[in-house]
């Protein structure tokens, strides 16, 4: 039993996520927690991708993903829970910040 994502090779378009914050709960910009019962909506979380299968074409380990708690299954590795998607349930990869200063965005 791997006990490090870095140890597991992903298959086909199957990629493996580590949430990037609770999944549930959420702060208002005004501080007040909101619980995860109060949501009325459908909300997409954010993810970090840790591993990568061969098919996988849009993203790359280390990037930050945008996609519904709805599409996941969960697998625990090294006592973490991880999650794992296909490439097509992603809505979003965040870019990073232009480190030119060039005030160019694409």
């Amino acid at each position: 039993m791997p006990n490090h994502p870095r140890s597991i090779q992903m298959l086909h378009d199957k990629i493996l996520i580590k949430l990037s914050g609770a999944a549930g709960e959420r702060t208002s910009r005004g501080g007040i927690v909101i619980p995860a019962t109060a949501e009325v909506a459908k909300r997409l979380i954010w993810g970090e991708v840790q591993g990568i299968g061969q098919h996988v074409r849009s993203v790359k380990i280390g990037d930050s993903v945008l996609f519904s708690p709805d599409d996941q299954f969960e697998v625990e590795i090294g006592g973490e829970t991880y999650l794992v998607l296909r490439e097509r349930d992603l809505q979003a990869v965040a870019s990073e910040a232009a480190g030119s200063g060039s005030g160019m965005y694409l």
